[in-house]
């Protein structure tokens, strides 16, 4: 176990005491995974993790906001080293009225096993802050200090370990520097089955309490699955950018969970979304013409089961303990609303009708059987909206099983 370092170098407050190896990235030696591209900035390397030419098409800055935000984005590299620092220059969100969150932990696995960080560890103190208005898709950003993320890898074996650093699912992550006690290796190429998944806040992560604990990742790693989580936050709405970019991603499984933010949004009336989800399906099927593709459809969540949106937070919840609220009423279902009951239906039917078409390796999933009733009961939404730590949890396990029985020979 490290002991405590004095607050030292590196020009970052708080720092401890200086590690002798640099690595200056973008370097060869550490591989970011599950990002599209990165873009090199004034204040360090930024993970994208939905490709460049997309930003063109964003239609506001929530969603640059969440392609910015390293859900199921990682460092690989080799080292047989105990200790990491991981210079970063981060932003916690804040969404109007509430302040921003907590620092987020970052997760190390070290040759596939999680690595629990001592006190201390695994967080970036300070940082800056990016102020969101979610309805009309704003953004102001604060920016703070470089930050200083030490981490720990456990006691030395004498050799080379596989090193995996997951970064935060909810904080803007520039990379700027790494440092080591050992040197730094390039990792072996990545192999296994890959997964690519489109969500939305629940895939993205929101209310796990780790990057490896969003349910995603959970699944990804019972299965052991090399993942690409396109989970973005409030931002599940069929998008034609999104579907394009699904279908030009290299793929052995593809998953798309549909229908909780287009109501969150009341982004559209039913008239117009089952053409929709027909017109995304048959986007990601040009690129991917016989890829298992999974269509989930949304969890179960009370607030809107029987009635329609669009969902706020309720601005007299308490302080850092936002609580969501519905504008929507349950007779606006009938002039052709959305509520969660009515898209499992049209989800069902879409489904059906594409598979009766001769499309076999498509699959439905209801999400009432990830995270139904029953297990909401045991298990509630402390914000009425989302999944807490061991929900999303029993989510990526049940997950698991439905991968594994889809790319079973």
């Amino acid at each position: 176990m490290p002991s405590g370092d004095d607050p030292a170098a590196d020009g970052v407050p708080g720092a401890a005491t200086t590690l002798p190896v640099t690595v200056a990235l973008p370097d060869a030696r550490v591989e970011v995974r599950g990002a599209s591209w990165l873009e090199p900035t004034d204040r360090g390397l930024l993970p994208h993790r939905l490709p460049a030419w997309t930003r063109a098409q964003f239609p506001d800055r929530f969603v640059a906001l969440c392609d910015e935000q390293p859900a199921g984005v990682r460092l690989r590299l080799r080292t047989a080293g105990t200790r990491l620092r991981l210079v970063v220059d981060v932003l916690r969100v804040a969404v109007e009225p509430q302040p921003p969150g907590a620092p987020q932990p970052y997760d190390v696995l070290v040759d596939g096993v999680l690595v629990e960080q001592p006190a201390g560890h695994g967080t970036a103190a300070g940082g800056g802050v990016v102020e969101l208005e979610p309805q009309r898709g704003t953004t102001v950003e604060r920016p703070g200090p470089p930050a200083a993320v030490d981490l720990w890898l456990g006691d030395a074996p004498g050799r080379d370990r596989d090193v995996e650093v997951w970064l935060p699912y909810g904080e803007s992550t520039r990379l700027v520097t790494l440092h080591a006690d050992a040197p730094v290796l390039p990792p072996a190429p990545a192999t296994g089955t890959r997964w690519v998944h489109h969500g939305s806040s629940i895939s993205h992560g929101a209310s796990a309490d780790r990057p490896t604990g969003t349910w995603p990742v959970v699944a990804a790693r019972t299965a052991r699955l090399d993942l690409v989580n396109l989970g973005m936050s409030g931002n599940a709405v069929l998008d034609p950018f999104v579907a394009r970019t699904l279908r030009d991603a290299p793929a052995d499984v593809v998953s798309v969970k549909l229908g909780i933010n287009v109501v969150n949004h009341d982004a559209m009336r039913l008239r117009a979304f089952v053409p929709a989800v027909h017109g995304f399906l048959d986007t990601i099927r040009e690129g991917h013409p016989s890829t298992p593709l999974v269509v989930v459809s949304p969890l179960w969540c009370a607030l809107v089961e029987d009635t329609p949106g669009p969902t706020f937070v309720d601005p007299a919840s308490p302080p850092g303990a936002p609580l969501f609220a519905t504008r929507g009423r349950p007779e606006e279902v009938a002039d052709g609303k959305l509520s969660l009951r009515v898209i499992r239906a049209v989800l069902a039917e879409v489904v059906a009708a594409r598979r009766a078409s001769g499309d076999e390796a498509l699959r439905l999933v209801d999400g009432r059987d990830l995270y139904g009733e029953a297990d909401a009961a045991a298990l509630p939404m402390a914000d009425l909206l989302h999944p807490d730590p061991p929900a999303q949890r029993l989510v990526g396990e049940r997950f698991a099983e439905v991968l594994r029985g889809v790319l079973a020979p």
